[in-house]
């Protein structure tokens, strides 16, 4: 079961914590992680995820052969001996702005639902949310803090009816119909 991570680059601690636990509980429970592989909340989620011993997909906005951002080479690396990096744009294509937009269809079309971690209003994650209710898919937002310009896109959402998860069996847990015995609670399998 695919489920997208995503979130600002320009995230709190707790947005960073949240990444990684999430990325890396999905992955224990049988999920498998789709983001973006920007800085912050996507990192952060691959992370977590690659902890977990679970194929991830990392989506670039730029060309297959262009590292962005540049301090990501090592987690690149790892993800293609674990998953796959993917891309849509031509080799050599630098990390232009408008391909982010056009990058985020693909996280939520590999999706089965993507998890808001932490999101500003007018941010790519946001863009990413609408994508996933126009192509049926679920759409889950971590709680922030109020009155924190980096929560207020994931609460908003969460006014606006999406699920609300405290933990990655939040997420799993609407799947695990489809894929009986492959999707589990991870904290029940650990005793």
């Amino acid at each position: 079961a695919g489920i997208g991570v995503i979130g600002t680059r320009d995230c709190s601690l707790y947005g960073l914590y949240n990444a990684k636990e999430f990325g890396k509980s999905i992955a224990c429970g049988g999920g498998m992680v789709v983001s973006g592989g920007a800085r912050g909340i996507d990192t952060m989620a691959l992370k977590g995820a690659l902890e977990g011993q679970t194929p991830v997909i990392c989506v670039l906005g730029s060309g297959i052969d262009v590292i962005y951002p540049p301090e990501n080479e090592p987690l690149f690396h790892e993800i293609t001996k674990h998953g796959c990096v993917i891309s849509e744009f031509r080799p050599g294509t630098g990390p232009l702005g408008s391909n982010f937009p056009v990058r985020n269809r693909l996280i939520s079309g590999l999706s089965l639902g993507i998890v808001v971690v932490e999101a500003p209003e007018n941010s790519g994650a946001m863009i990413t949310a609408s994508q996933a209710l126009e192509q049926g898919r679920d759409v889950f937002a971590i709680p922030g803090n109020i009155g924190i310009a980096s929560c207020q896109g994931s609460n908003r959402l969460l006014r606006e009816g999406a699920f609300m998860a405290e933990c990655g069996w939040d997420v799993l847990s609407e799947y695990q119909h489809l894929f009986p015995g492959k999707i589990f609670d991870p904290k029940k399998a650990e005793n």
